[in-house]
């Protein structure tokens, strides 16, 4: 019997928060795919320790030195409280660098990453025959849509600063829409990868997200946690793009109770 996923949204929700738990048990299950999340693994460390030198670079020599002192207390009051703010603001440059340029670079290895997961689990897949020419021009058709989605989030993000100008309400306003498109961007970034394999436009992409919304906020948030952890954030990406590739295949075979298509 099919079940709407509006009837259970908790089991939902925690099928699509702990679905990374269970896809980093599931590479750990077949060794043959390290291979394709080393790369990304790698990458990954690479662009987040530049960043994390660029970040502290930038603090050092740029932020600490527009922080007003004095010798009056208040001055020391107000230059630890900007201090902490400017910590706080290099932290999150440092965080959306790292996902945005990550995800960009890494992206033609999820991809494939994401083919391999699926032919493991429905033991077919979309797909041509290996070869350099045909990865390289996977490669830059996979790096222009990547570029293209990172552009509009980017500057999504920029509009929303905005909100901030707002008197009272502003700040409450930009933190609620900053996280709710974050968890949508990290959805259609991770699923992006079976549904540029299935030829799926954005209009039939943006169906299939809201036919799955608890399940797909639950993905959105256990990612967003992951990249919050120090350390596993270098696992993350190709964890994430497992976990998506899963729980496609899942609804694909009817293994989980599942939603009408929209």
């Amino acid at each position: 019997m099919v079940i709407s996923a509006a009837v259970k949204p908790v089991g939902n929700f925690s099928r699509g928060f702990f679905t990374l738990f269970r896809s980093a048990h599931f590479i750990l299950q077949h060794p043959g795919l390290l291979k394709f999340v080393m790369i990304p693994f790698l990458i990954n460390l690479i662009v987040f320790s530049g960043s994390v030198y660029l970040g502290m670079d930038f603090f050092n020599g740029s932020v600490v030195q527009l922080i007003p002192q004095g010798e009056a207390w208040y001055w020391s009051v107000l230059y630890y409280g900007l201090w902490i703010l400017a910590v706080l603001v290099t932290a999150i440059m440092v965080f959306f660098s790292f996902t945005v340029v990550g995800n960009l670079i890494a992206s033609p290895f999820n991809d494939l990453l994401s083919a391999k997961v699926e032919r493991l689990l429905v033991g077919t897949v979309d797909e041509e025959p290996f070869s350099l020419r045909g990865f390289g021009r996977d490669a830059r058709r996979t790096l222009a849509v990547e570029f293209k989605k990172i552009s509009i989030f980017v500057g999504a993000m920029l509009f929303l600063l905005l909100f901030n100008l707002m008197p009272v309400v502003g700040s409450m306003v930009y933190s609620v829409l900053a996280v709710s498109l974050t968890l949508f961007f990290l959805v259609v970034e991770y699923m992006g990868f079976v549904f540029s394999r299935k030829r799926m436009n954005f209009a039939e992409q943006r169906r299939y997200i809201l036919a799955r919304k608890t399940t797909m906020l639950g993905f959105g948030a256990g990612v967003l946690v992951l990249l919050a952890i120090p350390f596993l954030q270098f696992a993350c990406i190709p964890v994430a793009v497992v976990g998506a590739t899963r729980l496609w295949c899942e609804d694909a075979q009817g293994t989980t109770d599942s939603v009408p298509r929209a």
